[in-house]
């Protein structure tokens, strides 16, 4: 049974009643459905510990911004001042150890 845990249910679910009543389809959608007598095996999803830290990681990451300011006013002030160093020799070793990443 494969089921596709990519979609989520709606936000606006307060819980696992109310998604019980509603009755999550595997396509994301929802369609009400009528109680009855019979109880309905349902399959669930447990987060492990690992994976709520990496979703607390991944939040604290995309609140950081993406550019440093305080490193590009260091760089602007050293252009500005006329002291800024070009190693050509550091550029090409970057260079290749990305080259290197990307090719693993």
């Amino acid at each position: 049974m494969n089921i596709n845990i990519r979609n989520t249910p709606n936000p606006s679910l307060k819980g696992p009643e109310e998604m019980a009543r509603v009755g999550v389809e595997r396509d994301g959608s929802a369609t009400l459905q009528r109680s009855s007598s019979t109880t309905a095996a349902q399959d669930g999803v447990t987060l492990t510990s690992t994976a709520a830290r990496l979703r607390s990681l991944e939040n604290t990451i995309s609140s950081l911004p993406v550019v440093d300011s305080r490193r590009v006013a260091e760089i602007k002030q050293t252009i500005d001042e006329g002291s800024y160093e070009i190693n050509p020799q550091r550029i090409a070793e970057k260079m290749l150890d990305m080259e290197q990443e990307w090719s693993r």
